[in-house]
């Protein structure tokens, strides 16, 4: 199993491999997000990346989002994106020491596919504590065999109910009707609610 720490992520930006970045932000979660109608929601989104979603967010007039990446070239490319962005809202540290809490929503995209899947479960009891009582952890999970090969790592419908369905309601967790192409099948769009 690679060692899926700090400098593994930073060497995924000095070399350019970031095959997960697609260079916008994926239709799923771009949808999800116009129908978001409370632009004041506590949202933070996790392995940021180059954070496309956030991007969007800010254009559709959403403030109060975090972001925390592991890695510190991607919040340097946040920074150059969106100039204007609140510094303190853009985190780099790991993810399971994030102090913050009271999140509303917390936007999944790649993040949880990028974990060791020895952390699922410590994945779980995070994003608990990170969000409100009935706050949402809502974006996509890849649907396809889980292996060694990662990351991505993938799952089944039947492993993440089997995960989350302690902590959460599962409000929605289907296959993705509207994923890129290269992604087509391979994805579950999911709403899961903080019990």
């Amino acid at each position: 199993m690679k060692k899926l720490n700090k400098e593994f992520w930073e060497q995924k930006y000095e070399t350019g491999d970031m095959g997960w970045d697609i260079g916008y932000i994926s239709t799923p979660l771009k949808e999800y997000i116009d129908q978001l109608t409370d632009k004041n929601l506590k949202i933070l989104i996790p392995g940021a990346g180059n954070a496309y979603e956030l991007m969007y967010l800010v254009e559709k007039g959403f403030s109060n989002v975090f972001v925390i990446d592991i890695a510190k070239q991607p919040l340097e490319n946040i920074k150059k994106r969106i100039p204007n962005f609140p510094e303190h809202q853009l985190l780099e540290g790991n993810f399971f020491d994030l102090a913050l809490n009271n999140f509303d929503l917390i936007l999944e995209q790649t993040f949880f596919c990028a974990l060791d899947p020895s952390f699922r479960t410590d994945y779980v009891k995070k994003i608990k504590q990170l969000l409100k009582p009935n706050g949402k952890l809502a974006g996509l999970l890849f649907n396809f065999p889980l292996s060694e090969s990662g990351p991505p790592f993938g799952g089944s419908i039947t492993e993440y109910k089997n995960l989350f369905q302690g902590q959460f309601k599962i409000k929605t967790l289907e296959t993705a009707y509207n994923s890129i192409k290269p992604r087509a099948d391979k994805e579950l769009f999911f709403i899961f609610e903080s019990k």
